[in-house]
């Protein structure tokens, strides 16, 4: 589950609200231990996506770099390149 959370800081086109909500929504899905909560805890399960969202952004609000924006293409191309390494047979 949290290989899907991706670095979100220094790209070019900055990152979205929906890209931030998705990696706060993979993170509340991890620590709780469930991908889809139940009714009784749906109510929750929320609240700690919407608060772990806003978190996120005035983190990545806040920080500060010197280096260049990094290249969102670039980077998937990397990760591929990973990937497919990982996965060789």
């Amino acid at each position: 589950m949290c290989r899907n959370i991706r670095p979100l800081f220094n790209f070019e086109p900055p990152v979205t609200e929906g890209e931030v909500r998705n990696a706060a929504l993979q993170f509340v899905r991890k620590i709780s231990g469930a991908t889809k909560p139940s009714k009784a805890n749906e109510a929750a399960f929320e609240a700690a996506v919407t608060e772990v969202t806003a978190s996120c952004q005035r983190l990545l609000a806040s920080m500060v770099t010197a280096a260049p924006p990094k290249d969102r293409e670039v980077e998937a191309l990397k990760a591929q390149e990973r990937s497919r390494k990982r996965f060789a047979s």
